[in-house]
């Protein structure tokens, strides 16, 4: 049944990736929470544990367009975290549907990206995780964002 987080993710979260082994929905929660964290603070290393190896997992997102496998999708973020602008973003609003084994978090990125000037961000995301070989991985992510100019500034802050 899908629930409506009083949660959120940003600048503040935690590396959980210990309890992202707990096969239940608070590892799930562990393993969303991780993936910000290390978005946030640029932790590549924490960002290899949480995304999946497996190469059909997907990344369908403004910067990468559609990439597959997980050392692609980590290679891009590497180029977003060593890139010109800095980037934070806070996920929000979120609606969980999880049941055994496989948890999608639905919801708002909002934060901003600096490379002279500090520039809103605005992002529609949906993060798929799945419970795989003793922890919570994750295996898809879709983000896009609805203003065409907003966008279009934003993969060209990203790209330099």
């Amino acid at each position: 049944m899908p629930r409506h987080l009083d949660a959120a993710f940003g600048l503040d979260a935690r590396n959980r990736l210990d309890e992202a082994g707990k096969p239940g929905r608070e590892g799930a929660l562990a393993a969303l929470e991780s993936f910000y964290y290390a978005f946030n603070q640029r932790d590549l290393a924490a960002f290899r544990r949480v995304w999946t190896s497996d190469p059909l997992a997907q990344l369908n997102n403004p910067l990468g367009g559609i990439l597959r496998g997980g050392e692609a999708i980590t290679e891009l973020y590497d180029r977003v975290f060593h890139g010109p602008a800095r980037v934070t973003v806070t996920f929000g609003d979120i609606v969980e549907y999880s049941g055994d084994g496989h948890a999608v978090f639905a919801g708002r990125e909002t934060g901003e990206y600096r490379v002279t000037e500090t520039v809103p961000l605005n992002i529609r995301t949906t993060r798929f995780f799945a419970y795989e070989d003793g922890h919570w991985v994750q295996v898809h992510h879709h983000g896009s964002i609805d203003d065409a100019d907003a966008l279009a500034a934003y993969q060209q802050a990203i790209r330099g």
